[in-house]
């Protein structure tokens, strides 16, 4: 009895190694995508991030024309990333709301300075509460909402120069 305490560990170890190979050999799904894509946006009211903006509600996003929803932080880098981008679609005719989230007021409007103001209108989500009802995984992140309120596409991470057409093109076909 007292033989088979000995090789106790090593059988341990060597179901841990197994266990952790066959992890490393099957593929990873690295996107994590909202379970609200195809759903209406959560009803939500938050109050305005910075003076200059209104406040944004969820019937914000539902009066008729496609519109782009971005989440981002005055602390997030890849937000600065993604500034020229969001500006550039501002210059193409697309409205972009936003929600600040987890920010204060004086931050925000530094940011905002410092990179460009794409914004039609900025909520506060000081708790993250509005970003975490519509599954969003982290910051930058941006959401094509249709006109009628319903989130058509997710996406995660921050809107390089190559991202734009498509967004065009997922906002035209959400008219």
């Amino acid at each position: 009895m007292n033989r088979w305490l000995l090789w106790l560990p090593l059988v341990l170890f060597g179901l841990f190694f197994g266990a952790v190979s066959i992890g490393l050999m099957m593929p990873k799904d690295n996107i994590i995508e909202s379970k609200m894509v195809g759903k209406p946006m959560p009803a939500f009211s938050l109050p305005a991030a910075i003076e200059q903006r209104p406040a944004l509600s969820s019937g914000d996003l539902a009066k008729g024309t496609p519109t782009l929803l971005n989440i981002f932080a005055s602390w997030c880098v890849p937000c600065i990333a993604e500034a020229p981008q969001l500006l550039e679609l501002q210059k193409a005719g697309v409205e972009i709301n936003a929600i600040a989230s987890r920010d204060t007021s004086q931050d925000i409007a530094n940011f905002l300075n410092r990179w460009g103001n794409p914004y039609t209108r900025i909520g506060s989500d000081t708790t993250s509460k509005v970003q975490l009802e519509l599954g969003s995984s982290g910051v930058p992140e941006t959401f094509v909402i249709d006109g009628n309120g319903i989130i058509v596409h997710q996406h995660i991470g921050d809107i390089r120069e190559e991202d734009i057409a498509k967004l065009l093109e997922l906002l035209r076909e959400a008219e």
